[in-house]
């Protein structure tokens, strides 16, 4: 049995192979340091081939311009540009999990659709087993939530009910108030009530995963909210005596514990 790799800390860190490995898509980043190292030039041009040079230009152009998020959504708007719609089935079982997130980056590009066929084309990488690109997922597909933000709670409450904890987190995570690494959402940061249906749903959920997710949704909205957060926890720990429960309301007010 091969034995498992061990990512690099530091970029300075990586192996010369193990480099030339991730940008030509061979392996997955293990760490950040490895995501942030990836030569997404060199990367788009070994994982689409065909792909026009013009359009590979523009990503070196922007190797030295532009930060991780926006490259990848970069990405997805050159590879809708040059391949359309039909290289989604080829980044989904990519082995490197940028060009997975890729995916993500190229739905986000997709024009003239609606948000329940967006969040659809994007399940499968919402629910990937790689945890980075499992959150290139929501912060791609998040300008269109944000758009429509009422109606996309209301299609995103099943995913509540999933049996994949990923899939539960995801609706948590791609509608926090504020989230990490992406635009604010202004309706529920001066109005969080409409998110009471997701989260009502997972206040005691059995995954970890999906209790932080959960509990820092809550402390999102507790920096303009705080009485809405206090309350929803109080009644929370009276009507759900778990761990879960009492695990999520504690992380939940960790900001409004440092302020007091």
């Amino acid at each position: 049995m091969t034995p498992k790799r061990k990512g690099a800390i530091r970029m300075a860190d990586i192996p010369a192979a193990t480099l030339l490995r991730l940008n030509k898509g061979e392996i997955e980043a293990l760490t950040l340091a490895e995501v942030l190292a990836v030569d997404f030039a060199r990367l788009l041009q070994s994982a689409f081939p065909g792909l026009d040079k013009s359009l590979v230009k523009q990503m070196r152009e922007a190797n030295e311009e532009l930060g991780w998020l926006a490259r990848t959504r970069l990405a997805g708007a050159l590879l809708y540009q040059g391949l359309g719609a039909k290289a989604l089935k080829k980044t989904l079982h990519h082995p490197s999990d940028q060009v997975r997130g890729w995916g993500a980056a190229l739905i986000a590009a997709l024009p003239e659709m609606d948000i329940e066929e967006r969040l659809e084309l994007v399940r499968p990488i919402a629910d990937d087993p790689n945890a980075g690109t499992r959150e290139t997922a929501w912060l791609m597909i998040r300008p269109h939530i944000a758009a429509d933000i009422k109606h996309s709670i209301r299609i995103l409450r099943p995913w509540t009910a999933s049996a994949q904890p990923n899939l539960r987190r995801f609706a948590s995570e791609i509608t926090r108030p504020r989230g990490v690494w992406c635009t604010h959402i202004p309706e529920l940061r001066k109005d969080p009530k409409p998110g009471l249906i997701l989260l009502e749903a997972l206040h005691a959920d059995p995954s970890r995963y999906v209790q932080n997710s959960v509990a820092n949704w809550l402390n999102d909205a507790s920096k303009d909210n705080p009485d809405f957060v206090k309350n929803i926890c109080r009644i929370w720990a009276q009507q759900s005596r778990t761990k879960e429960t009492a695990y999520i309301c504690k992380r939940a007010q960790r900001t409004l514990r440092k302020k007091s």
